[in-house]
């Protein structure tokens, strides 16, 4: 198997699941995260740590961009599976290195496509995603304003957003067009070239794995600033704007049962759904009930550029393919565990 941003959150999870099952795990991750972010995105630690714990873990420092190099890679393993999470993952960041982002999101991942499709076709191609594929156009339905957060205020949604709500016509930031472009190039190598491919369009990815920063890792960041006393800011809609939250361990799972029946040319909204969604204010209240530590915080009223005011995935379609998913990891379950190696590493 072969494992992109294999240092990353949802990658190291990967790498570590199929790793003690027994497969040989190839990752390729050259740490493209502590230029994007400096030192406090540098994951250079996860890669000691699977090093250290995983012996079927080969590293491989490429670059996803170097199509050459990409190509050989593929020739050479000729892997099973490829499990594709390297990204540039911060739609503010995007703004300010437009060629770096799209060439990271939308040719990266053309790149790894295009050498499967030449060297092991019969290989199951799993994509992670993301619901700013959606842009802002979440933002135009009705919504309910409660003492704590926004929500849905029209039945067709009552459930959440689902993978047939669209992706056009609406503003994304950079880094959610550039999402698009990768999101749509994965599904036509699955029903142009007939191939196994799937994307998962992920609510906020999270788990105690997550090196969290201001531009990029909700609940990790905002933990982080709870347990090290930093100002937390919160950009518009009063805080009350909601995002569905989902473990490391519970992405992983999906992951797991798509491999083993794979399909072709798939989409998945992959989030907690409403059940493991939060506020950022109620996110705070849960993250104080836990640490015992006030959450400090700064409001600014400019909202953030695409921003979602509520999201929370429609998770029908992810249960009726896939029945035997179930969560491990609920909101709070999550919040202590981020808690717990919060303090760890400080």
């Amino acid at each position: 198997m072969l494992v992109t941003g294999s240092s990353g959150l949802i990658g190291s999870e990967v790498c570590t699941h199929f790793s003690k099952l027994g497969h040989k795990i190839y990752g390729v991750d050259n740490n493209q995260r502590a230029i994007f972010f400096g030192p406090q995105g540098d994951t250079s630690w996860r890669l000691k740590e699977l090093q250290k714990t995983l012996p079927l873990f080969e590293h491989h420092e490429v670059d996803i961009r170097d199509r050459i190099k990409v190509l050989d890679l593929i020739k050479q393993i000729k892997p099973d599976a490829i499990v594709h999470t390297a990204a540039q993952p911060s739609h503010d960041k995007a703004a300010s290195i437009p060629f770096d982002d799209f060439d990271v999101n939308a040719v990266g991942t053309l790149n790894l496509l295009e050498a499967t499709r030449q060297f092991c076709l019969e290989s199951p191609f799993v994509h992670m995603s993301t619901n700013k594929v959606y842009g802002d156009a979440p933002n135009g339905i009705k919504l309910k304003e409660h003492d704590t957060r926004w929500d849905f205020d029209d039945p067709t949604y009552a459930n959440g957003i689902p993978e047939t709500f669209s992706i056009d016509q609406c503003k994304h930031s950079l880094f959610g067009a550039s999402k698009v472009a990768a999101d749509i190039m994965v599904q036509e190598y699955g029903r142009y070239f007939g191939m196994a491919t799937c994307c998962l369009r992920g609510g906020c990815l999270t788990g105690p794995s997550h090196s969290g920063v201001e531009l990029h890792g909700f609940l990790s960041y905002l933990v982080k600033c709870n347990i090290e006393r930093k100002t937390y800011k919160i950009f518009g809609y009063k805080g009350k704007q909601v995002r569905d939250n989902i473990h490391s361990e519970d992405v992983v799972s999906f992951i797991d049962l798509f491999l083993q029946n794979p399909r072709s040319g798939e989409v998945y909204n992959l989030g907690g759904g409403k059940a493991n969604s939060c506020s950022i204010i109620e996110a705070f209240e849960i993250c104080e009930s836990y640490s015992g530590k006030k959450q400090k915080y700064e409001y600014i009223e400019e909202n953030r550029i695409g921003d979602h005011i509520c999201y929370y995935s429609d998770l029908t379609k992810v249960k009726k393919d896939y029945p035997e998913f179930a969560f491990q990891n609920n909101l709070e379950s999550t919040i202590k565990q981020i808690i717990v190696a919060q303090n760890y590493k400080k």
